[in-house]
């Protein structure tokens, strides 16, 4: 049985059995109508309210409220009233018929519940990279602090086990540029341009942005949600109640690793995705490995390289930073881990490409 001091539900075969228990008045309709909020049934309810020691007119007016809300998607039998409180029931029942419409929502409300979300979310992130970079510079000082078997354990995690997705999905990113590619190149017999197309687009873009985006998916989420089920198993309070940094035991073992390993991902994604150009290029156009690889010498320059994994420590900062900053902010049920988990991916992705972007308008400006 689930219980809360003013609720309790238990789960049967045929039915859910719902009490109510405590004081329902002014002073304790809010922290009620918080513990209902989250309740949901598909199955007959079974209302107990005998274990209810006071009531008012608010905790009758919620009472009505819910009762009315379950009623629309199950059965609900009421058990154990008094006759005041029946009486008090019917009074209020009929003096509000018809006077408290079902409140809505409109568009400007929602708007501005957005955009303080959205400002609330920011100013919890800039006060968590103050945090962060706090302990980063401590860390530095007294390298002692530092977690390198955490460190080596995460890179593994998010880093080795992560190679064949990541594999994969180069590979057949460049096999894609290589066929869309070569249809119209073929064109203007300029089929040896592939390579350029393929090596270039693979090492300065298209490497660095599918990993940060598998690893964003894949490790991101996982961060998430592992110090959200911490957060929720209150090991985190546990630890801060015994003096531990949590940003030292969990957050920055995730940033260092991941600002690691995306770099080594990288490399890895811009190979295989050459090698699927390669094998797309052999296919469609002819053109043999041996081919392949001496244009390779002649177009692909080394500043390409470190210009595409530049990229890498930046990506693998934010993926993780987000994952882990998202993971602390979930609350004290399961519903909550979700939620940040969805938004940790959308957030690592968006500012992934952001920063993608902001990276292309200073090689332009460069014009590197």
């Amino acid at each position: 049985m689930n219980t809360t001091e003013s609720i309790a539900y238990e789960d049967q075969k045929q039915y859910i059995e719902l009490v109510s228990r405590g004081e329902w008045t002014l002073e304790t309709v809010p922290q009620i109508e918080k513990v209902l909020q989250r309740l949901s049934f598909d199955k007959k309810i079974i209302w107990d309210v005998s274990e209810v020691k006071s009531f008012d007119s608010a905790g009758i007016l919620l009472f009505i409220e819910y009762y009315e809300s379950f009623k629309q998607s199950t059965t609900v039998e009421v058990i154990g009233y008094t006759k005041d409180q029946k009486e008090m029931y019917d009074l209020l029942k009929e003096s509000t018929k018809g006077v408290i419409p079902q409140r809505k929502e409109g568009f400007l409300e929602n708007l501005g519940k957005s955009a303080l979300q959205l400002y609330n979310d920011f100013k919890d992130f800039v006060a968590f990279l103050g945090q962060l970079f706090v302990t980063l510079f401590h860390a530095v000082l007294k390298p002692k602090n530092i977690r390198f078997k955490e460190i080596v354990y995460h890179i593994n995690h998010s880093g080795f086990n992560a190679l064949v997705i990541i594999g994969l999905t180069s590979f057949l990113v460049g096999m894609v540029i290589a066929y869309q590619g070569s249809v119209q190149l073929a064109k203007f017999g300029a089929d040896i341009f592939i390579v350029d197309t393929v090596s270039i687009s693979m090492v300065r873009e298209l490497g660095p942005m599918m990993t940060a985006i598998v690893i964003a998916g894949r490790s991101g989420s996982a961060y998430t949600a592992e110090i959200g089920a911490m957060k929720i198993t209150e090991e985190i309070a546990a630890m801060q109640t015994m003096g531990f940094n949590p940003y030292y035991f969990l957050v920055l073992p995730r940033i260092f690793a991941l600002v690691i390993a995306v770099p080594l991902l990288i490399f890895f994604s811009d190979l295989l995705g050459i090698l699927g150009g390669m094998v797309a290029s052999d296919m469609q156009l002819g053109i043999s490995f041996s081919q392949f690889i001496d244009r390779l010498y002649e177009v692909l320059e080394v500043k390409h390289y470190i210009l595409g994994m530049i990229k890498g420590p930046v990506f693998g900062f934010v993926i993780a930073a987000v994952g882990c900053f998202r993971g602390l902010q979930v609350s004290d049920n399961t519903e909550s881990i979700g939620l940040h988990t969805t938004a940790s991916v959308v957030n690592s992705i968006f500012l992934v490409i952001a920063f993608d972007a902001l990276f292309s308008v200073i090689y332009t400006e460069f014009d590197v």
